[in-house]
């Protein structure tokens, strides 16, 4: 009798023959189930169920207590690869030891977001790693490594990247579309997910919610197009949450679930997260578009042999064989990984300003040894409070999580830290809210009763049984609610800008409302995914209504306390309030730093708040609140440090031209007080440099849903504008210089080199960035584009030699002309530097080789999406399978698209051939001139009965344009423009076909 394994367990078989072996021998109706994110167990195949889907941006999340790193915009500021890498391998080898102890922890994770932040006003800023696709991919292909393991054949966990493609926006994400052109594409989205896939630490990639171009991103050409040919391993595709049922919901694009379904499989979707734990709607649309023809088997087991794959990297088939096997609850929260989050913490720190007010001595007054520490000191005296340190703000005694945070285990805030190092009597705290009491209309205070015995340790957190997902928990009802009461309580009002407040009571706790409309002082901190802590103060009459922000409903007294009013209620219902403000915020700051010989002002932003998922930003300006705090700080004591401490850039100006210093750092995890004030006092020198670009005001933003970063002139690439703070910004607290950058060339490779000295009395790492710079280019390119960096720890003293290796590619850019990457012969720049303005060493490079060719226009027409520049044009779906046409994003406006050297020959065309579509009725013009000026002619364009249904329209051109000419295409009206060809009349050739043809 054979005791050979199943050819499925048997590691000795070539990998696809053994996931073939069990792709056999499963039934139709066990390979549709697959399909869903709650794959079922195939018992008399001993498969075991399987989830696609563990967060794990930065930690494990959602499933209990485990270690939180400082968020991922955090962890951009470190620039440091590396350490992205072993924070990697903590988080998956966390994964590993929570799932040993609960098997519902999954092992292909959701991480990271490789979106490049092109806007800051983004609500999942936090999210990514920075605006520059180049560092992006290297911390993502850094991190990924690290989830992956280093094993040869099996994976620690199987990471996904997410959001496929161009997504930059929560205002109506699931709903807008980018308008991306082929440049843009190619030279600043694809490239961020393009490094970590070709560096092979990657399982697969997440789709955006969004559109690119007109069309779903869970049914984008580009899976196929692009992202599948630059690996042979088999990358699977998970749909986010709910997003398959959005293609036939609300985006429409499809008229029925099944046909989007079959879309989506067809497209490359091999995974479909919809309906939490229910796989059934998923399966029967699926099992439905397999009736209708609208998809074969071989779609199925193309997916299913995907994701069978992923397992059996994951070790799953072959158990015995796994390295990961042993690993169990006693490798979380270890004494190496809680180093390790402090560490991060401490690199993410970026100092902004520093007139010589930092570091801190052991005192808490200024450095003795650093500029300006004698006269610091003296200030410090005069301020009276010499040796105490005020920390005012609503940052500073939080220790934030966000939605993708994990449970924390352990916290360290600000306040907490000082007070550990200087002592709790040589520390000053205000929080800088409001105290008020609110006096109710209808007699009596607004009263937070005391909760019952052991309040104090909150009830489980409620929610349907079994799921995974944060969203479905409910507040807590174990507490009395809210009520009117004859003796006011006194409340601490946050006001986080735009309106929103959160209001704490005595204790600590917010008030919050529950499933059952009251509300209690229930929560710790703001959270959830629909924020139930968060109200708003409206005129009123006399007063003011308290608008709880998450039902959108004002509140009522009711006989059991105050509860949100019930739907169909008008305003008329619920309570008039009045505002007694007992303390300004800024009055207890003020009180704060006089008492104090250095005052820290903590601002930033709660992650639940104002920029969070779902929820973009409407300004960058710091809420008006705390822009009071650090001046009424600064107007008592000009030994004011500003430590913002935010998911995202702040414009802030004023702040910069009157404190003495200002530090940025991300929200930092569990050890985020530890390491600020270890950076404070000079434990470190901070390091960390700007991940994106910090804008003086909104004025230097486009518009929110311009995804055109060359047309619009943005992120540091184009902006031309003075930045408060340039990309790759930071001081330190030591003096670096550089010196004799070289370039070598080798066939397609560069080599740069220079040296770096530590000239400074402290230790201390310095990021050294190499920029790459086109001189007189012909069409538009970045002022300068990162290319390579590194960060290293130099001695005080020390020199170190840096050297960067560049591919030729890298200085080249994406040529809509003839659709491929290249590199123009010219002259470039390799520049060195601290920072995109901080260039402190020039080499040149000279590329050789022909001149580009021009536009081959007669034999090959024109592809409209690839025009070289634009006004009011948006890039729409040529079908609903692939391709891109033009149109005017205003149709009451006409567009203007630009193609620059059109070669049209010796003899001149007659004719062009436009292949447009127009649904609606009336008509639509398209016209045709070259840059002088010259008219060539004007084509209507009649109702060709769709926007996908393409007629070819021919137009007699009068201006018979002779060679290598400028062309400016105007479309007017509704219209979609494909492409055009030119030609004789009484050519017998059709026009060409070479690009999509008719």
């Amino acid at each position: 009798m054979s005791t050979a394994p199943p050819p499925r367990r048997d590691a000795r078989l070539p990998r696809r023959q053994r996931v073939d072996d069990l792709l056999a021998q499963l039934t139709l109706d066990e390979r549709i189930a697959m399909l869903h994110q709650f794959a079922p167990a195939v018992e008399r195949l001993r498969i075991a169920a399987f989830r696609t889907g563990q967060e794990a941006l930065h930690g494990v999340a959602w499933m209990g207590p485990a270690t939180v790193f400082p968020q991922a915009v955090g962890l951009g500021a470190s620039w440091n690869p590396d350490l992205l890498r072993r924070i990697g391998e903590a988080v998956s080898t966390e994964v590993r030891g929570m799932r040993a102890r609960d098997p519902r922890v999954g092992l292909n994770v959701w991480a990271p977001v490789v979106n490049p932040l092109r806007d800051p006003r983004w609500g999942r800023n936090e999210e990514g790693y920075s605006e520059d696709p180049a560092l992006t991919a290297a911390l993502a292909t850094a991190y990924t490594r690290g989830l992956r393991g280093g094993h040869p054949r099996y994976w620690r966990t199987a990471p996904v990247l997410k959001h496929w493609l161009a997504h930059n926006n929560e205002t109506g994400r699931d709903t807008t579309s980018a308008s991306v052109p082929p440049r843009v594409l190619h030279e600043y989205d694809l490239p961020a997910f393009r490094g970590p896939v070709e560096a092979g630490a990657v399982a697969g990639v997440m789709p955006a919610y969004s559109l690119v171009n007109g069309r779903p991103n869970h049914l984008s050409p580009y899976l196929e197009e692009e992202l599948r040919t630059w690996t042979d391993r088999e990358l699977v595709v998970c749909s986010d949450a709910a997003a398959p049922s959005n293609i036939a919901g609300s985006q429409g694009y499809h008229a029925t679930h099944e046909e989007a379904a079959a879309a989506a499989l067809r497209a490359g979707v091999d995974s479909f997260t919809d309906h939490d734990q229910d796989p059934a709607p998923t399966t029967a649309r699926l099992r439905g578009a397999l009736e209708r023809g609208l998809i074969g088997e071989h779609h199925i087991d193309t997916a299913v042999r995907r994701l069978l794959a992923m397992r059996r990297e994951l070790g799953e088939f072959a158990p015995e064989d796994d390295p990961c096997a042993g690993i169990g609850p006693e490798h979380v929260d270890t004494p190496a990984h809680r180093e390790l989050a402090r560490e991060a913490a401490e690199q993410a720190v970026v100092l902004l300003k520093n007139d010589g007010l930092l570091p801190l001595s052991a005192h808490g007054d200024g450095d003795g040894d650093g500029d300006g520490g004698q006269d610091a000191g003296a200030e410090a005296d005069a301020a009276g409070g010499a040796g105490t340190v005020a920390v005012i703000g609503p940052m500073a005694d939080a220790c934030k999580r966000d939605w993708y945070s994990g449970d924390l285990i352990r916290r360290s805030t600000l306040r907490g830290a000082l007070a550990e190092r200087l002592g709790t009597g040589r520390v000053v705290h205000a929080d800088g809210s409001d105290r008020v009491r609110l006096r109710c209309a209808s007699g009596g205070w607004l009263h937070v009763p005391a909760g019952p015995a052991g309040a104090g340790a909150p009830e489980a957190a409620s929610g349907p049984a079994g799921s995974l997902n944060p969203a479905h928990t409910e507040g807590r009802t174990d507490l009395p609610p809210v009520t009117r009461g004859e003796h006011p309580t006194e409340l601490a009002l946050t006001d986080w800008g735009g309106g929103v407040l959160t209001l704490r009571a005595p204790d600590g706790h917010c008030l919050s409302a529950a499933a059952d409309g009251f509300v209690r002082a229930s929560a710790e901190e703001p959270g959830g995914w629909v924020v139930q802590e968060t109200f708003a103060l409206e005129p009123h009459g006399d007063g003011h209504l308290l608008r709880h922000l998450g039902s959108g409903r004002p509140c009522r007294l009711a006989p059991d306390g105050l509860r949100t009013t019930d739907e169909g209620e008008g305003p008329e219902s619920a309570e008039v309030f009045t505002v007694e403000v007992t303390e300004r915020g800024e009055d207890a700051a003020a009180r704060a730093a006089a008492a104090a010989g250095t005052v820290i002002v903590a601002a930033g932003n709660d992650p639940h708040i104002n920029g969070r998922e779902t929820e973009d930003r409407t300004t960058l300006a710091l809420p008006p609140a705390q822009e009071r705090l650090w001046r009424a700080a600064r107007a008592v004591n000009p030994r004011t440090v500003l430590a913002l401490v935010s998911s995202y850039p702040y414009a802030v100006p004023e702040a910069d031209a009157e404190l003495p210093a200002l530090l940025w750092t991300a929200h930092g995890g569990q050890a985020a007080g530890t390491a600020l004030t270890r950076a404070l006092f000079g434990d470190v020198s901070p390091a960390g440099r700007l991940p994106q670009t910090w804008y003086a005001g909104d004025d230097g933003l486009p518009g929110l849903f311009d995804y055109d970063i060359i047309g619009a002139r943005a992120t540091y690439l184009y902006f031309d504008g003075t930045p408060l703070y340039p990309f790759g910004h930071g001081l330190s607290y030591s003096r670096f210089s550089y010196d004799g950058l070289t370039v070598t060339r080798d066939g397609g490779t560069l080599t740069a080199a220079l040296t770096v000295t530590n000239t400074g009395d402290r230790d201390a790492d310095e990021v050294v960035q190499l920029y790459a710079r086109a001189v007189a280019p012909r069409v538009p390119r970045p002022h300068r584009q990162l290319v390579a960096h590194e960060r290293r720890r130099l001695a005080a003293g020390e020199t170190g030699r840096f050297t960067f290796t560049v591919p030729v590619a890298a200085l080249g850019h994406w040529d809509v002309a003839h659709g491929r990457w290249t590199t123009d012969p010219g002259r470039y720049e390799l520049q060195a530097g601290a920072s995109s303005a901080d260039i402190r060493l020039t080499a040149p490079v000279t590329v050789g080789g022909p001149p580009p060719a021009p536009r081959p226009v007669r034999e090959a027409g024109l592809e409209a999406a690839r025009y070289d520049a634009s006004e009011n044009a948006v890039l729409v779906d040529r079908t609903k399978t692939r391709g891109d046409a033009v149109a005017p994003a205003d149709p009451g406006a006409a567009a203007r698209l630009l193609f620059r050297a059109c070669d049209f020959g010796p003899s001149a065309p007659d004719t062009a051939v436009l292949l447009a579509a127009r649904a609606e009725p009336g008509e639509a013009r398209i016209g045709l001139a070259l840059a002088d000026g010259t008219p060539l002619g004007e084509a209507v364009v009649p109702c060709t009965d769709g926007p996908y249904a393409y007629r070819a329209v021919e137009l007699t051109l009068g201006g018979a344009p002779r060679g290598v000419r400028d062309l400016w295409i105007t479309l007017r009206g509704a219209v979609r423009l494909a492409r055009l060809d030119f030609g004789l009349r009484d050519a017998s050739r059709e026009p060409s076909r070479a690009a999509g043809g008719y």
